[in-house]
């Protein structure tokens, strides 16, 4: 009985080494080197001297107290809370009119994920050339569009509305999932108590799918807050800064000016900031509940 027990205790132990392995050698080690490089003067020079400095916070020191530092955290905010805020609405939306048993509904459901299927990049480049001010489809459909792309005022809505655009389906598809576990009955009778339409969401629907809610919340708020591409490929954080946010100021800093060490320091501030925004509004989910 006890060598039977040490055998699957064994096999468990074997099935388990590869995962770890996996996460060790490519999340691990990352992130530890990640740390490590954001206190040192990392630079170009380093692939070939092998020599990096340790400079403590000195970098940190660097890229908070830069003028773009501000700028850049600024727009990282209303980029997220204005993304997650018009993906959650409009997937919740979608998901609620999808539990109506319509024509197509199974086809337009599919078809409402292309957007989540574009990678960003291919997604950006077509976004890009519908909002160009002078060849832009949206342009040419209506005559003296303003330059979406161009306008330090505009930018960063743009920006956020092409982001919303791609985010929608992965809203729409959890919550869509959230509400299908909703039994039926309750409607029925919660009905029998006048609670119906806006009474039956908010006392039914909403309390029920708020574990659903938290989740794409928080995942939201992880995918949103490190986008990168969208915005390289819509605007390259210009103009004047207006679309800069923390991620790609890291981006800046690491491969256009390959100040890794500061680069490394930026994404460190990145990856606290998400770290603490998720522990509170989990700490607070959970309170709640």
């Amino acid at each position: 009985m006890v060598d039977s027990r040490r055998r699957h205790r064994a096999l468990e132990i074997l099935f388990l080494v590869p995962a770890v392995a996996y996460l060790v050698l490519f999340f691990g080690y990352p992130i530890v080197k990640n740390l490590t490089m954001g206190f040192q003067e990392y630079t170009t020079s380093t692939f070939y001297t092998g020599e990096a400095p340790w400079v403590g916070f000195a970098n940190y020191s660097a890229v908070i107290g830069s003028s773009v530092f501000g700028k850049a955290l600024l727009n990282t905010a209303v980029f997220t809370v204005a993304s997650i805020a018009g993906q959650f609405v409009l997937g919740l939306g979608i998901a609620l009119y999808f539990r109506r048993r319509f024509p197509l509904s199974g086809l337009l459901r599919s078809l409402i994920l292309l957007p989540w299927l574009i990678p960003l990049i291919v997604a950006s480049a077509i976004w890009r050339w519908i909002l160009d001010q002078d060849n832009g489809a949206l342009n040419r459909v209506i005559p003296g569009s303003p330059g979406w792309l161009t306008s330090t005022s505009l930018a960063l809505i743009a920006c956020i509305i092409v982001n919303i655009w791609i985010g929608i389906p992965f809203n729409t598809t959890i919550l869509y999932g959230g509400l299908q576990d909703i039994p039926p009955d309750l409607y029925e009778a919660a009905a029998l108590d006048g609670a119906t339409g806006w009474r039956a969401f908010r006392y039914v629907t909403w309390p029920l799918l708020r574990p659903v809610v938290n989740v794409v919340l928080v995942l939201g708020l992880v995918y949103t807050i490190k986008v990168l591409d969208l915005i390289l490929g819509l605007t390259r954080g210009g103009p004047a800064n207006a679309t800069q946010t923390l991620a790609t100021q890291s981006y800046q800093l690491s491969f256009v000016e390959f100040d890794f060490g500061q680069g490394a320091a930026l994404g460190n501030i990145l990856i606290v900031i998400s770290l603490v925004f998720a522990f509170v509004y989990l700490r607070s989910a959970r309170r709640e509940a």
